[in-house]
């Protein structure tokens, strides 16, 4: 997977131009047309003169896996035979990381594609996704498989809980089950998934990669319910950027996400070296068992057939649509702005 920088360097350039029209006019209107680069590099990076770039992830060292791919770029160097210098921090996990973003203090984070959304509508942060790695949502939902609670439409009459507030794919995933949500207690249960084995709700939303593996090294058996089984759409993480390093800084994004993406590959063809990058970051408290289960969970996620990354028009307006319809998001965003698919092409060397 993994060019030289060279060959990078003169793809991103060729896309670009192709992009303008053939008389030297306007560029022809695409959905996710990248902003003409207004000075383009004029030598290829070396490995004397490696490009800094600082990548954020956007919560503690963990196998989330757009974390993991940048893990492991760095530690097996692919990130300098791409011609850069990437420094990895984490966010404390309170949206520190888009507002580095925005102020152009960090060049790449991590960020859900909702929040995306969201985030652009209120309050108009300019932030972009380059890559989709999640290709369904974080989220499920769990009850204790002793309840016998065996669909969504069992809610009714339970307590299910919420992590801050209740969640559009909880709604959009009720509905499709044809379950009443008024007969449905909803409840704030924050992010302790003690308060499902304690029994003080019947369901409890979990992030699929992590709260299983908590709750089954309890003893618990659950049953999961995932709202994308319910044909909802749900969208995961990607790696987001500024509009204004997007338009300014091209070819280094598509030598990031060459060297990001080939990361999470090598994760998927080696999973257990890839748990020990992560150790490195994660340090020696964190249970290695828990950090094989996320990576698991997260490739399962990742999947897609146009390889990991992927990212259409058609993901992103159906997102839109369930989170509007669920009074998350309001109707007039622009959604085509929200995501760009030329830097993921450009290191896919289409």
């Amino acid at each position: 997977m993994r060019k030289t920088a060279l060959s990078l360097f003169l793809l991103i350039l060729f896309l670009l131009s192709a992009c303008q029209s053939p008389s030297g006019g306007a560029p022809t209107a695409v959905p996710t047309e990248m902003p003409i680069v207004a000075e383009p590099a004029t030598s290829v990076p070396t490995e004397a003169a490696l490009i800094p770039m600082t990548f954020m992830a956007g919560y503690k060292p963990q196998a989330n896996l757009p974390f993991v791919g940048a893990y492991i770029a760095k530690e097996k160097g692919f990130f300098e035979q791409n011609g850069l210098d990437v420094t990895i921090e984490h966010s404390p996990g309170k949206g520190e990381h888009v507002q580095l973003l925005v102020a152009g203090t960090v060049q790449v984070t991590t960020m859900d594609a909702a929040t995306v959304l969201q985030r652009r509508a209120d309050p108009g942060l300019p932030v972009v996704s380059i890559a989709l790695i999640g290709q369904k949502g974080q989220q499920a939902f769990a009850a204790l498989k002793e309840s016998g609670i065996e669909t969504p439409k069992d809610w009714e009459g339970k307590t299910v809980g919420y992590k801050g507030a209740p969640p559009p794919d909880l709604f959009a995933l009720l509905a499709a089950a044809g379950a009443d949500v008024n007969k449905v207690e909803l409840v704030n249960v924050g992010f302790d998934p003690r308060v499902l084995t304690e029994k003080q709700v019947d369901v409890y939303p979990l992030f699929k990669s992590n709260e299983p593996y908590l709750l089954q090294s309890w003893g618990s058996e659950i049953t999961l319910w995932d709202a994308a089984d319910y044909d909802v759409p749900t969208l995961g993480l990607t790696y987001a950027v500024s509009e204004d390093y997007l338009k300014d800084h091209a070819a280094e994004l598509t030598l990031f996400l060459d060297s990001v993406i080939e990361g999470i590959a090598y994760a998927e063809a080696h999973p257990d070296e890839a748990v020990q990058i992560v150790m490195k970051y994660a340090g020696p408290e964190t249970d290695p068992a828990h950090m094989k289960f996320m990576l698991e969970a997260e490739l399962k996620d990742a999947q897609s057939e146009n390889g990991f990354g992927w990212q259409s028009a058609k993901q992103w307006q159906s997102l839109a649509d369930m989170l509007a319809q669920n009074e998350a998001l309001p109707a007039d965003v622009d959604v085509n702005a929200a995501f760009n698919t030329k830097i993921w092409e450009a290191a896919q060397g289409k």
